[in-house]
């Protein structure tokens, strides 16, 4: 699957994933992929409707079989976080109560603190139709919510893990705005490049009567070598280009008439630059 590298080390930390009466197999899978992406691998499952285990939440998982493999099935959310020592409840809907309500970032930041603490930690998700109840949110120590559109503020059990899931990862990194990679780097154009390509251009137009009326022509290459010099291209964007322009070069449109046969030597350097586009 595009994306996996079975080389690379696999993340397997953080708070354990609570799923409470989940419905659907391909839900649970789907929120094994969420977890899997960012680093998460405990899932606890609180009496799925649909048993347990299940070839449709393998399926929906996507290859997070790590985290599959793994999931524990409870018959009480009081069983399923008898053993942690912090607890979240994700819930879209205001309550009535007196617990802590945190934003994601809030929530992730101390459930890191305290995973490197050593305290062991969970997130509550609640029902695809209905969510948490208000017995179950008391369970939890607080509450996390997302900033979503108050007219439309449910969300998909996968989408809520995602989210959080993605949270997680945030806070353990040094650098958010760092990425796993980065574009190749490639050489500047030299001046020589930029030039070779304006008159390549110039005479690709002119042999098809582009600059007309003629008396214009040294305005409109002025234009286009304005257009064209807007930005730093790279030597290999030049090669790019200019392969382009060789390859229009070779043939006319329907009606007009073919361009003019190129000596031995401009052939060469045509087939050159296509080479190396």
């Amino acid at each position: 699957m595009a994306g996996t590298n079975s080389e690379r080390i696999m993340l397997a930390e953080g708070p354990a994933i609570i799923l409470v009466e989940p419905q659907l197999g391909e839900n649970i899978g789907m929120v094994a992929r969420a977890m899997a992406n960012f680093g998460l691998a405990e899932l606890r499952l609180v009496n799925p409707r649909d048993g347990w285990p299940s070839d449709k939440a393998r399926s929906a998982a996507a290859k997070a079989d790590h985290v599959i493999d793994g999931t524990v099935v409870f018959e009480t959310l009081e069983e399923a976080v008898a053993d942690l020592n912090f607890v979240y409840a994700t819930t879209a809907r205001q309550r009535d109560g007196f617990k802590p309500v945190r934003s994601p970032v809030t929530a992730a930041e101390t459930l890191r603190t305290k995973f490197r603490s050593g305290e062991t930690t969970g997130i509550m998700f609640g029902r695809e139709k209905s969510g948490l109840s208000n017995e179950e949110v008391a369970l939890a120590d607080e509450i996390v919510t997302f900033p979503v559109n108050p007219a439309f503020a449910s969300l998909n059990i996968a989408q809520a893990v995602l989210l959080m899931s993605y949270e997680w990862m945030k806070s353990g990194l040094e650098d958010v705005h760092v990425v796993p990679f980065d574009a190749p780097e490639q050489p500047a154009a030299t001046k020589e490049q930029v030039i070779g390509l304006f008159e390549h251009l110039e005479e690709a137009l002119d042999a098809r009567n582009y600059f007309h009326p003629a008396h214009k022509k040294p305005r409109m290459i002025e234009n286009l070598r304005a257009v064209f010099s807007r930005r730093a291209f790279t030597g290999p964007e030049i090669h790019v280009v200019r392969g382009v322009i060789s390859s229009l070069d070779r043939f006319a449109r329907p009606g007009q008439r073919p361009p003019a046969a190129k000596t031995e030597s401009e052939a060469q350097a045509t087939d050159d630059d296509e080479r190396d586009a």
